[in-house]
C-alpha cells in the first residue's frame, strides 16, 4: 500500500490548494464534494495571500541573484585594483622612492606585505584607508603612484561599495519576503492535510485501492510507493 506524503515545497503547496479549488469550481452537485464548504472557504481566501507571498518572495530572491553576479564581478575588479595599487606602494618604499614611515598613512605599518582582502568587509576597509592615505601622501607633496592611480582604484573601488551596499538592501529584502512565507506555511499545510482528510474519508470504502486512490489523485492527493513494496500492474507511482 503507497503513503501520502504532504507536499514539501511551496509550489507543491499551492498547486495541491489550486487542484481542490478548482475541483470545487466545477462540480456539479456541489453537496456531492469530498469536503466541506467551509475548508474550501477557508482554502479560497488564504491562496491568494499565500501565492503572492511566494511570488514576491521568488521576485526578491532572483533580483538578488542577478545583482549578485554583477556585484561578485565588481568584487574582483576592486580587489584586483587595490592588490596591484598596494604591491607597486610596497615597491615604491623598497627602492626609497616613498619613505617607510608614510606607510602609517595608509594603515599599512604594522603590515609587512600584502594585507588580507578576502573577505568584502575587509576589501571596504583597506579600500577607505589606502584611498585616504595615498590623498594625505600627495597633498603634502608625495609623489603620486601610477599604474595603477589612485583614482582608477577609487573608480573600482567606489563601484564595488555602491553593489556591496545594493547587495545587502537585497538580501535583507529577500529575508523578510522568506520570512512571511514560511510563517504561513503551517496553516497551508493545515488546509491541505484537513482536505486531503475529508477526501481520503469520503472514498474510504471504494474497492479496489488502485480505483480509490485514482480518485484521490483527482483532488491532488500525491502517494509514492515504498523501495522495496513491489508496484502492481498498472498502478500509478
Amino acid at each position: 500500500m503507497p503513503y501520502r506524503r504532504l507536499p514539501n515545497t511551496d509550489q507543491a503547496r499551492i498547486r495541491a490548494l489550486k487542484t481542490a479549488i478548482e475541483k470545487a469550481d466545477g462540480y456539479d452537485n456541489p453537496y456531492g464534494l469530498p469536503f466541506s464548504f467551509r475548508t474550501v472557504g477557508m482554502a479560497r481566501n488564504f491562496l491568494p495571500r499565500f501565492e503572492a507571498a511566494h511570488i514576491f518572495y521568488m521576485e526578491c530572491y532572483n533580483r538578488q541573484a542577478k545583482a549578485g553576479r554583477i556585484h561578485q564581478a565588481n568584487v574582483k575588479m576592486a580587489r584586483l585594483y587595490l592588490s596591484h595599487f598596494i604591491q607597486v606602494f610596497n615597491l615604491a618604499v623598497i627602492r626609497s622612492e616613498i619613505r617607510a614611515a608614510h606607510k602609517a598613512y595608509y594603515g599599512l605599518d604594522a603590515c609587512p606585505s600584502l594585507p588580507d582582502l578576502s573577505s568584502e568587509q575587509a576589501l571596504l576597509e583597506w579600500g577607505r584607508k589606502v584611498i585616504a592615505g595615498e590623498n594625505r601622501r600627495t597633498s603634502q607633496g608625495g609623489i603620486p603612484i601610477y599604474n595603477p592611480t589612485i583614482a582608477k582604484v577609487k573608480v573600482h573601488y567606489d563601484i564595488f561599495a555602491e553593489s556591496y551596499e545594493k547587495q545587502r538592501s537585497l538580501q535583507a529584502a529577500t529575508a523578510r519576503s522568506q520570512a512571511a512565507v514560511a510563517s504561513m506555511r503551517r496553516e497551508a499545510d493545515a488546509l491541505i492535510l484537513d482536505l486531503w482528510n475529508q477526501v481520503e474519508e469520503k472514498f474510504s470504502q471504494v474497492e479496489p485501492v488502485d480505483k480509490r486512490l485514482e480518485l484521490c489523485r483527482a483532488y491532488g492527493l500525491v502517494y509514492y510507493y515504498r523501495t522495496s513494496e513491489k508496484i502492481k500492474s498498472g498502478a500509478k507511482p
